[in-house]
């Protein structure tokens, strides 16, 4: 929880900023980028958690993977790296993308599943979506074998985990209840 609130403030102030810059949309670029890659390469995400491995290299990593960026986001990544916090940036690139369709009167939900939506399934929840919030939907789909089947979807700081590893975990709890 902690950490996401450290997130927010990051990409409240990156969105704020990058709207005094009239840059907004480059950013939401930027960031999702970032979170796209991120999902595409857990390699990546690891290194930046990894306690070990030592500022400079994340740093290099970054940029050599992110140097196509605006100014501004690697301003941020920068940032993240001094203030020791680069473990956060895939958090901060969800926080910016949330905060900036909020300002633009669009909602952003995130569905984790094991296998990537089809058009006709991402079509259906992005209808349903709509209809219950009656705002725009985008959907970002992030992939993640360990939940085994079903999906969670996190809209804001609403989440429904549907997914089988939840279940199995629901019934184990409920097993070693009964012994």
């Amino acid at each position: 929880m902690i950490r996401s609130r450290v997130a927010i403030r990051y990409a409240k102030a990156l969105l704020d900023l990058s709207a005094e810059q009239n840059s907004l949309q480059q950013i939401d670029a930027d960031m999702r980028h970032i979170a796209q890659s991120m999902t595409e390469n857990p390699e990546l995400l690891q290194l930046l958690k990894n306690p070990i491995v030592n500022r400079d290299v994340k740093k290099e990593e970054l940029i050599a993977f992110y140097g196509d960026l605006t100014p501004l986001s690697l301003d941020m990544i920068g940032l993240l790296i001094r203030n020791k916090r680069i473990d956060l940036l895939d958090e901060v690139a969800l926080q910016f993308m949330i905060l900036y369709e909020k300002l633009k009167q669009e909602d952003v939900a995130t569905v984790t599943t094991a296998i990537p939506l089809d058009k006709n399934l991402e079509e259906k929840l992005l209808k349903k979506l709509k209809m219950l919030t009656g705002n725009t939907v985008s959907l970002e789909n992030i992939i993640d074998e360990s939940i085994l089947g079903g999906f969670i979807l996190q809209m804001g700081d609403i989440q429904y985990n549907a997914s089988i590893a939840n279940s199995v975990e629901k019934l184990r709890k409920e097993f070693n209840k009964s012994i």
